[in-house]
């Protein structure tokens, strides 16, 4: 049964993860990124707007500077977000380059999108940009972005970002790309008889215990994240698909209503 709702979508954000942009040694996944800028500028081109969330900055800084581990000082990972986001533009600015797509460049902190003035900036910014063809391309200003009590600026992850971003410029849906094909009810690389959830209409303390329970490699960025973006969308009455990276060309699929993923909606009825 198809997705009716979602065939009314026209402004879609998308956000990848950094799991689906790295491979496991370490290095950049560039068949994906080019499966990404090859879909996307598809989509453009059929008349849809999109704004890509991306992650990755620090990964690909971690690759440039040929490291294996994550440093644990604060400074040095926002030395490897700035040295890896120019990097990470420069492969997104030449993959979508190929299929004839211009791109741009937000990098945004959760003060700019709690200030109304600034906010408001930004949300021109965007519907400007969609307005000329343009697929924005979005990620946190890792570089610059602190976590303190008298000066927050940091959105916490990209998840949330994504939805942020969604409820900014009134998209009609959000895809995230993860590492998993949607929500469980356990963990399906542990339990062989994990089952998933095709729809959810409500974060429900069930969900929440479910995402962060023990044993759950979902807990602390993960799963829990997602679902707490899936909460800002509810509470503005947008949409969210949650599926797996691994399987970029599967967004042209759920755009066309295919059932895949989690879909999560907050009105059953939207559909009738």
């Amino acid at each position: 049964m198809a997705r009716k709702n979602i065939l009314k979508a026209q402004r879609i954000v998308v956000k990848i993860g950094t799991s689906s942009l790295m491979l496991p040694n370490g290095k950049i996944n560039l068949s994906n990124i080019d499966e990404l800028a090859f879909v996307l500028s598809d989509l453009n081109n059929n008349g849809y707007e999109v704004i890509l969330v991306t992650s990755g900055a620090i990964g690909v800084g971690l690759n440039i500077l040929d490291r294996e581990e994550r440093p644990k000082e604060i400074a040095q990972q926002q030395a490897l977000a700035s040295i890896g986001q120019v990097e990470l533009m420069s492969l997104y600015t030449q993959m979508f380059r190929r299929y004839s797509q211009k791109v741009s460049q937000l990098l945004l902190t959760r003060d700019v999108t709690d200030f109304p003035l600034s906010s408001d900036n930004a949300k021109n910014a965007l519907n400007a940009l969609l307005s000329l063809g343009i697929i924005p391309i979005i990620n946190e200003n890792d570089a610059i972005a602190v976590d303190e009590m008298d000066h927050q600026t940091k959105f916490g992850d990209n998840d949330k970002l994504s939805a942020i971003v969604s409820k900014l410029v009134g998209a009609d849906l959000l895809i995230m790309l993860s590492d998993i094909d949607g929500l469980f009810d356990k963990n399906p690389n542990i339990y062989d008889d994990a089952k998933i959830f095709k729809e959810v209409h409500e974060i429900t303390d069930e969900l929440q215990r479910i995402a962060g329970g023990a044993g759950s490699r979902f807990g602390t960025g993960g799963m829990t994240s997602k679902l707490a973006a899936a909460q800002i969308l509810f509470e503005n009455n947008q949409e969210m698909v949650l599926t797996n990276g691994k399987r970029i060309r599967e967004i042209q699929k759920i755009v066309n209503g295919d059932e895949i993923g989690t879909y999560f909606h907050k009105n059953i009825e939207k559909e009738g």
